[in-house]
């Protein structure tokens, strides 16, 4: 259980305090995890996130910007899964477990190989070409999981925003007008994982998993 509620990420200034509260949140967490340590070899990180009974699950809240904090904090080479969620609940908690093969929500997958810098709008317009055909999923709670297949040298976290900020053929935009503004906010929960290949260089293949939530039981 945690003893300080989870933070999203921030950009702010470092004085800035949504940025002092984030590094008390990590200092507590990192040293609540300290002596649980992952097992040996590939490990999973999973946080779920406790909100109050007031509030929609599906607007706002970015899971992806509540795990990326953490995930950064707590990575090693071996962290190849990164579990969030988010539900009503009066607590919060993590949970470090090897890592294990899981099914992916829905029936269909996506995939694609990109070849653009993760930094460019010419990555994202690649991934939303894997997708760009695909029913969106019908308003409420989704279920995402996206894997990535990584070079040896790529940070794969920088991957998850970019990637998500792709997916609005899946997810429906928050405004028509503007591209790569999803509403990502409907992903109560999401899986990340890594593999490494080392023939891909700079490349990334991406595969995306997607479905309403209430169709994933």
């Amino acid at each position: 259980m945690l003893r300080k509620a989870p933070r999203l990420a921030s950009w702010n200034k470092s004085t800035d305090p949504d940025q002092v509260r984030l590094r008390e949140y990590l200092d507590d967490t990192a040293q609540l995890v300290k002596h649980r340590p992952a097992p040996g070899g590939p490990w999973s990180l999973l946080l779920e996130v406790g909100l109050p009974a007031g509030r929609d699950l599906v607007d706002m809240a970015d899971l992806d910007n509540y795990a990326f904090p953490l995930a950064t904090r707590l990575r090693d080479e071996d962290l190849v899964s990164v579990w969030c969620t988010k539900r009503h609940a009066d607590t919060s908690r993590v949970v470090i477990a090897p890592a294990a093969e899981s099914a992916g929500p829905g029936t269909t997958t996506y995939t694609v190989r990109t070849t653009a810098s993760a930094t460019t709008t010419a990555y994202k317009e690649q991934v939303r070409s894997a997708v760009v055909d695909a029913a969106a999923i019908p308003t409420g709670a989704v279920r995402l999981q996206l894997a990535f297949v990584v070079g040896p040298r790529r940070n794969w976290l920088n991957l998850w925003k970019p990637t998500i900020d792709a997916l609005d053929p899946l997810l429906g935009r928050t405004r028509e007008d503007r591209d790569w503004h999803p509403q990502d906010g409907r992903i109560t929960d999401l899986g990340l994982h890594v593999a490494v290949d080392p023939s891909l260089g700079h490349d990334i293949v991406v595969g995306i998993a997607a479905a309403a939530a209430s169709s994933c039981h």
